[in-house]
């Protein structure tokens, strides 16, 4: 869709690509699926066999997965950090996932959400599966080793006596029958990457006609702007990438200054352990084997500040009737500062972003004035206003 507003403002055209329309309300339904889908196509899941999906996330990617799952015949396990918007929380238990809330920690440390659904996966069948100290036991698992796509994915099955080293595991009766746990990592698992150069990528390229400039979007996982961009770029070599990161997160001195860092982190003052930002979904301080992907392609990056990603909310809605969350006012931001920076301003060229999800996600933050006023973070929509009118 155009962004009426900023386009008629720059003279450009400014497209989102309407990701919050998805039945599971955001972009991570396209990488839901095609996990999911992977993993069926290499044996490691199989309907209705009361076998479960775990994945450790902020939310969106959760609420997708879920969403596949109660139409596929799985059940979901949701490991996620406490501090996360409780209207995410509510619409996994809506979903029948499980879901688990724990502290914000590092990746380094076992009880960081995605390790936790990973080490929950693998004790899967076991009692007292979240325990890490229990003893593993006996239990046939499959970690790497297979053809795939993903180096991370990790099964494990109720089944006794499966021999993974076989050629024909997958069709060993027992375990074709047996509940399992499957372990998606979207983080690592390729198959993030693929669902957007196979299907996101080239969509914005047929839905622009090709007459596409510049293709911009926050990174969490990575798999989007890695996978987009790969793609985009495969058809036109000058186009640029861009990534859209807010405060905090380390991927912005990465691309700018090849070193993955953020200085917030030194001043000890942050809200959140993972980044120091009120935006959700985007924004991280290690590159994923889906990041690494798109690294060699990313052109450019743009530091968004809390009080930009609110302004420029609060101004879509004004002058678009569009409520968007977090991650999606920090895309549009980050056009505009792109679109600021090419010196652009009345050339016609076209800047496509993610809309990733809707408002409705973050009614207790982002789009709380009670939790920003606490947060520090003004409402100033003369930031967009301003940014709008100045030359470049």
């Amino acid at each position: 869709m155009r962004i009426n507003s900023l386009s008629d403002a720059l003279g450009v055209e400014i497209l989102g690509k309407a990701e919050f329309l998805n039945p599971g309300g955001s972009v991570k339904d396209r990488v839901a699926l095609r996990m999911i889908e992977d993993a069926e196509r290499m044996g490691f899941l199989r309907p209705h066999t009361g076998s479960r999906i775990f994945e450790g996330t902020v939310g969106s990617t959760g609420i997708s997965i879920a969403t596949i799952a109660r139409a596929r015949g799985y059940e979901t396990t949701i490991i996620m950090p406490d501090d996360v918007a409780e209207e995410k929380v509510k619409a996994l238990l809506s979903l029948g996932a499980e879901v688990q809330r724990v502290r914000p920690a590092s990746i380094v440390d076992k009880k960081q959400f995605v390790n936790l659904a990973k080490q929950r996966a693998s004790h899967f069948g076991q009692p007292d599966a979240i325990d890490a100290s229990i003893s593993e036991g006996p239990r046939a698992h499959l970690h790497r080793g297979l053809e795939s796509p993903s180096h991370s994915m990790l099964v494990s099955t109720t089944a006794n006596n499966v021999d993974f080293e076989s050629n024909d595991w997958q069709n060993d009766e027992d375990f074709l029958s047996k509940p399992r746990g499957f372990f998606a990592d979207q983080f690592e698992n390729k198959s993030n990457f693929d669902a957007h150069f196979s299907g996101t990528g080239p969509e914005i390229w047929k839905q622009t006609n090709g007459q596409v400039d510049a293709f911009v979007s926050g990174a969490g996982t990575g798999g989007t702007v890695a996978g987009c961009g790969q793609y985009l770029k495969s058809v036109k070599e000058d186009i640029i990438v861009a990534i859209s990161d807010p405060e905090g997160s380390g991927l912005y001195n990465k691309v700018k200054f090849g070193v993955l860092f953020d200085r917030k982190e030194a001043e000890g003052t942050k809200r959140r352990h993972q980044v120091d930002t009120v935006v959700e979904g985007i924004g991280i301080n290690r590159l994923t084997h889906n990041m690494e992907l798109g690294l060699p392609i990313v052109d450019d990056a743009f530091r968004i500040t809390d009080a930009e990603a609110v302004a420029m909310s609060r101004f879509l809605v004004k002058n678009d009737g569009l409520f968007l969350g977090s991650s999606s006012a920090c895309n549009v931001m980050a056009c505009v500062k792109l679109v600021k920076k090419m010196g652009w301003e009345g050339s016609g060229n076209c800047v496509v972003t993610i809309l990733c999800d809707s408002g409705t996600r973050h009614y207790s933050k982002f789009w709380s004035e009670e939790y920003l006023k606490k947060a520090g973070i003004s409402v100033d929509l003369s930031l967009v206003e301003d940014l709008l009118r100045k030359t470049a």
